[in-house]
């Protein structure tokens, strides 16, 4: 397994993170905590980016 495919698969795993983060937060907690979830998905989704942007630069 080399550099590209790790990054392919923590992308991915951040990906799944981020949408069930996001999930949380609209679903189970509509209060003020699931402004909370939200964000830390959306943050998720941006650490995933930089991962796929990294994917063949390394």
């Amino acid at each position: 397994m080399n550099k590209n495919t790790v990054l392919g698969y923590a992308t991915l795993i951040m990906i799944i993170v981020g949408c069930g983060l996001i999930i949380l937060g609209a679903t189970k907690y509509s209060e003020i905590a699931g402004w909370g979830f939200a964000s830390v998905g959306i943050g998720f989704f941006a650490i995933a980016w930089v991962f796929n942007a990294l994917k063949g630069r390394m």
